[in-house]
């Protein structure tokens, strides 16, 4: 059974107002992952997605893969211990 993990990654570049989160959205539940994708006030989207590693770490690379709305110009990430009770994906 593949671990269970809490990514958390940060997104900049021109990701706000162009449909980003929305796209986040589909491809996490593509995955089978639950979270959220907000805007923050820098410009800057943060994706906080759970589930298995390997379903986290496709999402990490889809936000990386340069065929994403916008245009991409970073993504850091942090790797965490799940906390649960998260339900769906949502938009924040």
């Amino acid at each position: 059974m593949d671990e269970r993990v809490r990514l958390t990654a940060w997104v900049r570049g021109r990701v706000q107002g162009v449909g980003f989160r929305w796209w986040v959205r589909s491809r996490a539940l593509e995955l089978g992952l639950t979270g959220s994708a907000s805007n923050l006030v820098d410009g800057r989207v943060e994706v906080i997605a759970e589930g298995p590693r390997k379903a986290c770490e496709e999402l990490l690379d889809l936000l990386r893969g340069g065929s994403t709305p916008g245009r991409v110009t970073g993504v850091a990430e942090r790797w965490a211990e799940p906390r649960d009770g998260l339900q769906g994906f949502i938009e924040r």
